[in-house]
């Protein structure tokens, strides 16, 4: 391969490769990982490329046999989007947190309906005070005061006495500013 640089002709089709992988996946980070693939396939075999023939056809060739290998294969799994086979196939370790969660439940379920909806719609579904008076057909005000009593009612049923106790725990804390992009 004396004058032939593999390594810049491979790199110079990589555009023309991501477009023909999104025109087949239809997704960027899919695409990308189907030319990552396509890519590393290619180094491992570039000795049997042959220098001045088409290597944009021969990476193409290498991508688009990826991507049937790759659907054959989805054909093969179970399609599980819910996880409800992976949960019964695997064991979930008994934490402090599930069992914080189901008293949190609990707690919920035993507010009054007009004030558990108001705080699921503003806590929970991240709906803006307005929006959820308009979903409730009531006033603003009303339902700001409706997720006030219900936060309240939720410390007392919970014995929260002050912001400490509650959310992440120090070990959970820790763990998020280890994997947070600062850290």
């Amino acid at each position: 391969m004396s004058g032939y640089d593999f390594r810049a002709e491979l790199l110079a089709v990589i555009p023309n490769l991501r477009a023909f992988a999104m025109s087949l996946v239809g997704a960027a980070d899919k695409a990308d990982d189907l030319v990552q693939e396509t890519l590393v396939r290619a180094w491992d075999k570039r000795s049997s490329f042959t220098p001045g023939t088409n290597l944009k056809g021969w990476l193409f060739t290498i991508l688009r046999n990826e991507f049937y290998s790759q659907m054959r294969k989805r054909k093969r799994e179970v399609s599980d989007p819910e996880g409800a086979m992976a949960e019964r196939l695997s064991s979930h370790p008994e934490q402090v947190g599930k069992l914080d969660m189901e008293d949190f439940k609990k707690a919920v379920n035993q507010l009054p309906e007009d004030q558990r909806e108001a705080l699921i719609l503003v806590g929970a579904s991240g709906f803006s005070y307005e929006e959820a008076a308009e979903i409730c057909d009531c006033a603003v005000g009303t339902i700001k005061s409706r997720v006030s009593r219900a936060r309240t009612q939720l410390a007392n049923i919970l014995r929260l006495e002050g912001d400490g106790e509650y959310g992440p725990d120090a070990v959970a804390v820790g763990v998020m500013n280890l994997t947070s992009p600062a850290a």
